[in-house]
């Protein structure tokens, strides 16, 4: 088995199911670190500016003896993929989509498209984020930050795979200055630039994100935990055969 992540929360499940395992680490794995191969460029802008400024970034990195390389964008909602994925494509790109509201066979066809290069452009949410070794990503680009930093290595591993360099650009907004410490922590440790501009959201790390439910775990302010709300509805779909 391999990951990139390694929260205690897994290790603990993970032993539950292994027998004297051989645990092999690459670097420092303590601590949350993303590729140092990668090229990460955090551009602090306005909502309002990210589409004008994703077709630029196209044209730069995608025109003549580039058109067929490849580009993964990752947006952060079902919708918003769809309606980035169709905006790109009435300017005439050859684009592709994968996200939890298509079929497995679309996603399967989509990503067969992305990698023989007939779609070069690939347009995601997360479920692209994890566990796709997809050959010579040339560029990761995220239009909407995601929901945890741990998510961010994530997506940007996606490219400089295998030895490979890669680069990654990633849109910030207002909206995500609660990440802002988390994301600094991340640039400094790969050696990367940190932008003034995201200085000035702070560096503190307001939160860490749930190490076993990731971008999924939420808490809650009322007074049903989690593992009692599982139950309970256990209980339901059991007895009232839901």
């Amino acid at each position: 088995m391999f990951t990139a992540t390694w929260p205690q929360s897994v290790r603990k499940l993970a032993s539950t199911f292994m027998v004297s395992p051989t645990k092999i680490t690459i670097g420092d794995r303590e601590d949350l670190r993303a590729n140092v191969r990668i090229s990460q460029t955090i551009e602090v802008i306005d909502q309002h500016a990210k589409e004008s400024r994703l077709l630029a970034l196209l044209k730069q990195h995608q025109s003549d003896s580039q058109s067929d390389d490849k580009i993964l964008v990752f947006c952060l909602y079902k919708k918003e993929a769809t309606r980035v994925e169709n905006f790109l494509r009435s300017r005439g790109h050859r684009v592709a989509g994968i996200h939890g509201d298509l079929s497995q066979a679309q996603r399967t066809q989509a990503l067969a498209q992305f990698k023989d290069g007939k779609c070069p452009l690939l347009i995601a949410t997360d479920v692209a984020a994890r566990g796709l070794d997809i050959p010579k990503v040339k560029l990761v680009i995220n239009v909407t930050f995601p929901l945890t930093i741990e998510d961010y290595v994530h997506r940007i591993g996606r490219t400089g795979r295998a030895g490979a360099d890669g680069m990654a650009y990633t849109f910030f907004t207002e909206h995500d200055k609660p990440h802002s410490g988390g994301l600094v922590n991340v640039l400094k440790a790969a050696g990367q630039p940190v932008p003034e501009a995201l200085l000035r959201f702070g560096t503190t790390v307001k939160k860490k994100e749930h190490a076993a439910y990731g971008a999924f775990y939420r808490e809650t302010d009322g007074f049903v935990s989690l593992p009692i709300l599982a139950f309970l509805l256990l209980f339901f779909f059991f007895f009232c055969g839901a």
